[in-house]
């Protein structure tokens, strides 16, 4: 058994057979997403500023995870507050109508 582990590690990486799967695959790193708040400096989000909250709610209400947005930490908490306080003043709608 060991004579087979041996016989493995020595050859090119070329002639090793693939794994199932196409786990031999290389991988390739999608670009980073960029916060959008922090390129335009903004300090404070706007619960009144409709458009720009928009792009961060799904078209079924539910609010964007950061993995989507890109955004930042800070700025994905301020946008979560930004979009309840302008639900909770009728700017935005809770769900969408069916």
């Amino acid at each position: 058994m060991s004579e087979q582990r041996e016989e493995r590690q020595h050859q090119p990486r070329e002639q090793r057979e693939s794994r199932p799967g196409g786990f031999n695959k290389k991988r390739r790193g999608k670009r980073r997403k960029v916060c959008n708040f922090c390129v335009d400096k903004v300090k404070v989000v706007d619960y009144k500023d409709i458009n720009r909250l928009g792009r961060y709610v799904s078209e079924r209400g539910k609010i964007l995870p950061r993995r989507i947005t890109g955004n930042c930490a800070a700025h994905q908490r301020a946008v979560t507050l930004a979009i309840k306080n302008s639900r909770i003043v009728a700017l935005m709608p809770y769900t969408t109508e069916v």
